[in-house]
């Protein structure tokens, strides 16, 4: 006799499917990087407070210290970039300058939206152009310039403090389709 009903397993393995679409929707934070001062070096942590209308506690442009915000509060807050342009770049992460690494989300589509990491709220700002700055702070022989053109990644701005950690999913606005 034939079951036209769903059984339980179907029904769980629906569910898993479902759950696992919806995080593959989104992206997520890989690595964050944080420097208090400018030139200084990166550090890599798990967990950071994003400062609304500031930037990353601990980091140097929440403190206006930044080389691209030197006195100017907000000018500059959060710098974001796709992690699988890292692949054969020779750069590590934290070599980047970068604040936060992603993975699985278009960011230049975030210019001029706002969305969510972790407990924060962001905007997405400007295309962040690559420069030799990050080569040579970490002695990179390498122009990450030429290695990122095109993918330097994403300046935004805090609207909504909150926490954020290491594997926090990213989740953008609708795309309405």
């Amino acid at each position: 006799m034939m079951k036209c009903g769903l059984d339980a397993e179907v029904l769980i393995k629906a569910q898993e499917r479902k759950e696992r679409l919806r995080i593959m929707a989104h992206g997520k934070v890989v690595a964050i990087c944080i420097c208090p001062v400018a030139g200084g070096e990166m550090q890599l942590v798990n967990t950071v407070e994003a400062v609304a209308g500031a930037g990353l506690r601990g980091d140097r442009y929440c403190t206006a210290e930044g080389s691209f915000n030197k006195g100017s509060l907000g000018r500059r807050q959060v710098t974001l970039i796709n992690g699988r342009f890292f692949k054969d770049s020779g750069f590590e992460y934290a070599d980047s300058r970068r604040n936060i690494v992603t993975i699985g989300v278009e960011l230049m589509w975030l210019i001029g939206r706002d969305f969510e990491i972790g407990m924060a709220r962001m905007r997405g700002v400007k295309y962040c152009d690559p420069c030799n700055r990050p080569s040579k702070l970490s002695g990179n022989k390498k122009s990450f310039m030429e290695m990122f053109f095109d993918c330097g990644g994403l300046v935004a701005e805090i609207i909504e403090s909150g926490v954020i950690m290491t594997g926090d999913l990213i989740i953008p606005p609708s795309r309405g389709y």
